[in-house]
């Protein structure tokens, strides 16, 4: 019997254990909600006190998910999460953590969507070294889940070891400003541009809740460009 006991004490605290789980990714998902927040009022009333009389939008919205599968083990891998339609999920929506960059939505169903996480070949994010300097496409390294390359760095840029790297906003899948992670090794490529490993404050090894982030202002770019 205390076996019994002991046992089903267990299953109580395991259970306990997912739901505090779950609790703790919600609170923090507010919490980054609220920073987010906070810190476009600061910007805004820094460019203009007149706009913040208008209310603050960064231009997206944030939508909290669980991750119902994911890829490691391929040069392709994907993401499935516990969001749909329903939830206001839209294809080519951003996935991010409190860490970076998690991957983009691709297919969107009534509860759930199927993204390409950064692990993945066919994806590359816009970033930035700093906070003002040179941008370039940042993707995968192909082995490691923690370690990407920005491409195609102008060799006259030097890049310190230490830097840290934040998506640069100049598309509608990412704010600007998400951590992704510190600059380490450059290389020159072909002797025209320079190659910087990136160690990304993520590993893919361990995430299990994510926030989707879709642009409110993504159709009426494509309009404007059409």
């Amino acid at each position: 019997m205390g076996w019994v006991w002991g046992s089903s004490e267990k299953l109580r605290d395991f259970l306990a254990l997912e739901e505090q789980n779950a609790k703790l990714a919600e609170e923090n998902f507010r919490m980054a909600e609220e920073l987010r927040y906070y810190r476009q009022m600061s910007e805004t009333y820094m460019r203009s006190e007149e706009l913040l009389r208008y209310g603050i939008s960064d231009n997206h919205v944030y939508t909290l998910a669980s991750i119902v599968k994911i890829s490691r083990n391929t040069q392709h891998n994907y993401i499935i999460l516990d969001k749909g339609s329903v939830d206001g999920v839209k294809p080519n929506s951003g996935i991010i953590s409190n860490n970076g960059v998690i991957g983009i939505v691709d297919a969107v169903g009534k509860h759930f969507c199927y993204g390409r996480t950064l692990m993945n070949s066919g994806i590359s994010v816009s970033a930035r070294i700093g906070k003002t300097g040179a941008m370039a496409p940042m993707s995968w390294d192909g082995i490691h889940t923690n370690i990407a390359i920005l491409r195609n760095l102008p060799p006259h840029y030097e890049v310190a070891p230490g830097d840290t790297v934040w998506t640069s906003g100049i598309s509608t899948v990412f704010p600007a400003d998400i951590p992704l992670g510190i600059t380490r090794e450059t290389r020159l490529v072909n002797g025209s541009t320079n190659e910087v490993s990136v160690e990304l404050f993520e590993d893919f090894a361990a995430i299990r809740y994510v926030t989707i982030v879709s642009s409110t202002a993504d159709e009426e770019i494509r309009e404007m460009e059409q």
